[in-house]
């Protein structure tokens, strides 16, 4: 029992931290609740992608670090930000209460925790509290920057239908992009070297999250107070 709330708890600690970061219209309980379990369902995708993909490729290309790139970003980060990708866009969003510039963020969190904490039960079930410590401090609070990410540009696609496709295209980029980079030096190597490159892109993931939540307040804030704070605002994560 230990185990499971050990695996169990970093996800939900940092769903309550978006969901009371929301300041302005809090989301039903019941959608953000769905959207958490579906996140879970989706991991489902990812593993199939992933058990059918890594030993043909392998196979055809050898190991190395060049194959090590493409199983880290293409066949783990597409996969998995993919799936929770398809899970955000397939159920919060189509949904009426996905209606406030900061909803993107608290909807990707939902499904992105769902996804991590079910990853997480299996990891630290089967490896034991050192794991479990390890991911709490690391590997789930990595998913959680992958989600904001990908909730920041889907909640930009959601107001402005004209850069729709572009946005939807950016939320799965940008999370790839470090999903793949914090695998690539996890995977590549077991020195402290390699391991402090995965602390890097996480260092910056964190940050840039951060940034993002702040900005969506803002935003969110400019909404509720009558003014379009969307148009005409700088857009780029960097």
């Amino acid at each position: 029992m230990g185990l499971l709330a050990l695996a169990i708890a970093p996800g939900i600690v940092i769903c309550l931290f978006i969901y009371f970061k929301d300041k302005y219209n809090k989301e039903p309980l019941g959608l953000m609740l769905l959207s958490f379990f579906t996140g879970m369902l989706a991991i489902l995708p990812a593993i199939i992608i992933q058990l059918a993909l890594a030993k043909p490729v392998n196979q055809l290309m050898g190991e190395g670090v060049f194959y090590t790139a493409v199983f880290a970003f293409l066949i783990v980060g597409l996969s998995e930000e993919g799936s929770k990708f398809l899970a955000l866009r397939l159920i919060p969003y189509r949904r009426r209460a996905f209606d406030d510039p900061f909803d993107g963020i608290v909807y990707a969190i939902m499904v992105g925790m769902g996804f991590a904490t079910l990853e997480n039960i299996g990891y630290v079930l089967q490896h034991g509290w050192g794991t479990g410590i390890l991911r709490m401090f690391l590997s789930v609070p990595a998913h959680a920057t992958f989600a904001v990410l990908m909730g920041y540009y889907v909640g930009l696609a959601r107001f402005d239908p004209l850069n729709r496709k572009k946005y939807m295209l950016l939320a799965v980029l940008w999370p790839v992009l470090f999903h793949g980079s914090f695998d690539f030096f996890l995977f590549v190597g077991n020195t402290w070297l390699y391991f402090a490159g995965a602390l890097v892109s996480f260092f910056v993931g964190i940050k840039l999250s951060l940034k993002l939540i702040r900005r969506k307040q803002a935003i969110s804030k400019l909404q509720h107070e009558g003014i379009d704070g969307i148009t005409g605002m700088d857009h780029s994560i960097l």
